[in-house]
């Protein structure tokens, strides 16, 4: 078992990385929530049908909450029914929330304690790669509205994550690759071997760099805004998903959204053709594709821009985290013409005929 600090003063605390951490459950309600009468476990229908998930146990008298399972959950109204479900059961600022899922569910769980009574404790149970990797760490939680993807949300800690990597047995394929594209980041964040260590070592290090970010940027105003490396495009993607119906899960989006980058990047000359090649490679690596999700042109490129405009790391323009001869960056006042150039190239490589 690893166990990796995020180092935030009297805010801190550890994510356990390895088979059997969610067995630590306990212990850390216990010790975060010395005076937690009770826990409410939020979870999806998916997770709730485990067979692993009527081991857990919180320590204390629990309740359990079930979400649909997807990202069309992650929305105010599923927030405010779980919010009214502790108001009718009397659940208090002694208690504890504890997030059982992947990325959606800690989003949502997390955003419920920071939000119900101004704040109450929670603890997740990663169950996810993508959850494990990035979601579950670093306390933003939030949902999504229909102009953006985390468009509300606030910063709030857990008490603890526990990244229980036998869990991810039961993962299918398309949920795997939600988290390999978080770790493709990461390659351009200092982690250049991760996909040759093994699994648990590959958690470990991702949870190390993030936290490493964290500690010293908890509320992205430096360091930690290179996190969304890839994530511009990507939740331009996952919005304008949600508003067709199209199926395109986080990772895959985040995955072109890297290339995408790069593209953005070489139009505005702060790299060149090797290095763009080189993303294309990191993105293969995790098994991913590196084009636009789907059919050539069955993207509305002025919709993804519009979205784009609106991310929330933009102000009232077009912002990006971009490779360039230093490193990674926040390069603001992009212009307009430049991200819709990339997005044409970004066509254009996906009509190149690679294997997908």
């Amino acid at each position: 078992m690893i166990s990796v600090p995020v180092e935030l003063g009297e805010r801190g605390y550890d994510v356990l990385v390895g088979p059997g951490a969610s067995r630590a459950l306990a212990d850390v309600v216990r010790s975060g929530s010395a005076r937690a009468r009770r826990a409410a476990l939020v979870t999806d229908e998916v997770v709730a049908r485990q067979d692993w998930f009527s081991e857990l146990d919180p320590g204390v008298p629990f309740t359990v909450h079930r979400v649909p399972a997807g990202e069309a959950a992650k929305r105010l109204a599923t927030v405010e029914s779980l919010a009214g479900a502790l108001a009718r059961s009397d659940f208090s600022r002694a208690d504890v929330v504890v997030a059982v899922g992947g990325g959606v569910v800690t989003d949502i769980a997390g955003f419920l304690a920071a939000t119900y009574h101004r704040g109450v404790a929670y603890c997740s149970v990663a169950t996810s790669l993508l959850a494990q990797v990035d979601a579950a760490i670093g306390g933003k939680t939030g949902v999504n509205l229909a102009e953006g993807t985390n468009l509300m949300g606030a910063f709030w800690q857990p008490i603890g994550v526990l990244c229980d990597t036998a869990l991810l047995a039961t993962l299918p394929g398309r949920e795997w690759s939600c988290g390999r594209g978080e770790m493709a980041k990461y390659t351009f964040l200092g982690l250049p071997s991760l996909a040759e260590l093994p699994l648990e070592e590959q958690v470990a290090r991702s949870v190390a760099c993030k936290a490493a970010a964290v500690g010293g940027d908890e509320r992205e105003s430096g360091r930690r805004a290179l996190l969304n490396y890839g994530h511009t495009l990507a939740h331009a993607l996952e919005a304008e998903a949600q508003r067709t119906g199209r199926d395109v899960r986080h990772g895959e989006a985040v995955a072109t959204g890297l290339v995408y980058a790069a593209l953005v990047a070489r139009r505005l000359g702060r790299i060149d053709d090797a290095r763009v090649a080189f993303h294309r490679q990191v993105v293969r690596r995790f098994e991913l594709w590196p084009g636009l999700p789907g059919p050539q042109g069955s993207w509305d490129h002025e919709e993804l821009l519009a979205y784009m405009a609106r991310d929330k790391k933009a102000q009232h323009d077009l912002t990006f985290v971009l490779d360039g001869p230093d490193g990674l960056a926040m390069v603001r006042g992009i212009e307009r013409s430049a991200a819709a150039a990339a997005l044409d190239d970004l066509e254009e490589l996906g009509s190149m005929g690679e294997d997908r």
